[in-house]
């Protein structure tokens, strides 16, 4: 049995970025960037107007309230730029600045002294004094052009959307997500929610949690099956699996050392290379990595639901995270706001809530029902608080590691009670 570090070097020693791809911005939606982008243009691409009024030309800082002004021209957005004659412009919000002209003046804050016949303004009086550069979106002014606006390694998220489509950054490279399969073991498992139970059977949680974490933590699920514990079954749902083009493998249950524990045998008979089998964690001990012949990735969750739960987070997340580019997650560091008292030299992976009291400062709080087969104090955490393997007692106020409920996924937090 190892400590949780070196199993996690073992797992990040085999754990590599995965192929970049090129696709347009929208396609890229959700996956991570490979490397750096660079704007190819300015944004705003043109001096413009912020709103709609008229635009001058201020000398020497500042045009006074009551100065007037001829209306010798139009713009609006859309246009095409156009040299000033002197006078005011009359400007609508988004349009180029005309050239030599440096200010825009409120409709709000003109007196309009003079129209033609179709209404269009001819003389105007300023209500207000106009200052150089009020109300002008400068060129450049959002987004210079050659400057880096995203780093490898972040998500692709709408915002990253549209600042490539205002830029007009036709594609971008982005990781191949990691592909993963999930084979869940055990004669007593039911799939189907609406099948009625029988003597000695369960329902299947572990297989519908693991899909949407996995999804959730940046990797595409590309096989699921359910097989009994007979190793023939689980041979041909790993051959699918593989087939299906699985970067990782998860299965849960049959790891440990029961006499239905087939999984570690299983893997050797096919010429699997087990890395590690037992951990000293709570919960998950029994945890096993390896790799597959061909070279994808092996975990062998326990069946229970948070010790699979903690394994997926805390060693399948940082392989996946790795195969994504992104460097070592790092966690939190918040106090305790009650005692606790760990009885084992093991390092525990604790449902936890964090929230912020009145004077903003975080809390972590170790919720009740921590027991492995527990799934609804889930529903209450909003972190996972880690306690290392040579704490014991831990008093209210010790710092501890506190990290998100999936490595992309960080907690919403309410006020302490």
């Amino acid at each position: 049995m190892i400590g949780y570090s070196e199993a996690l070097a073992t797992i990040l020693a085999q754990s590599r970025r995965l192929d970049v791809l090129r696709c347009s911005a929208a396609q890229a939606l959700g996956y991570m960037l490979a490397e750096p982008v660079v704007s190819p243009e300015y944004l705003p691409p043109f001096d413009n107007t912020a709103m709609d009024g008229f635009a001058l030309h201020v000398v020497d800082g500042r045009l006074a309230a009551g100065a007037e002004f001829p209306v010798v021209g139009a713009q609006a957005a859309g246009d095409a730029w156009v040299q000033a004659d002197g006078g005011a412009w009359e400007i609508m919000t988004g349009a180029r600045m005309p050239e030599e002209l440096n200010a825009v003046v409120p409709v709000e804050q003109v007196e309009i002294l003079d129209h033609d016949g179709d209404g269009r303004p001819l003389r105007i009086r300023l209500c207000a004094d106009v200052a150089a550069g009020q109300h002008v979106r400068r060129r450049g002014e959002d987004v210079m052009q050659h400057a880096e606006i995203m780093g490898a390694g972040e998500p692709v998220q709408p915002q990253h959307v549209m600042l490539l489509a205002a830029l007009g950054v036709a594609d971008v490279g982005v990781v191949r997500r990691p592909r993963v399969a999930i084979i869940t073991t055990g004669r007593e498992l039911v799939d189907d929610p609406a099948q009625a139970l029988q003597s000695g059977q369960i329902r299947n949680s572990n297989g519908p949690f693991l899909a949407a974490r996995v999804a959730a933590a940046g990797a595409d699920v590309v096989y699921r099956e359910t097989v009994h514990d007979e190793q023939a079954a689980f041979v041909r749902a790993l051959e699918k699996a593989l087939q299906a083009g699985a970067d990782v493998v998860l299965s849960t249950g049959a790891v440990s050392m029961g006499r239905y524990d087939f999984v570690p045998d299983t893997l050797r008979d096919i010429g699997a290379d087990i890395a590690f089998h037992k951990v000293r964690i709570r919960p998950g001990k029994p945890l096993l990595f390896a790799r597959l012949p061909g070279g994808a990735q092996f975990f062998g969750l326990p069946g229970n639901p948070v010790s699979s739960a903690v394994g997926l987070r805390f060693f399948v997340e940082p392989a996946l995270r790795a195969m994504l580019g992104l460097p070592l997650e790092q966690p939190l560091r918040v106090p305790l706001r009650t005692r606790f008292e760990k009885r084992a030299s093991l390092r525990f992976f604790l449902k936890g809530r964090v929230t912020a009291g009145h004077n903003g400062q975080l809390h972590a709080i170790v919720l009740p029902g921590q027991e492995s087969f527990r799934i609804r104090p889930l529903l209450d955490a909003n972190v996972w608080i880690v306690v290392p393997e040579e704490a014991g007692v831990c008093d209210m106020g010790t710092l501890v590691d506190i990290y998100g409920p999936g490595h992309l996924q960080w907690p919403s937090m309410g006020s302490a009670a």
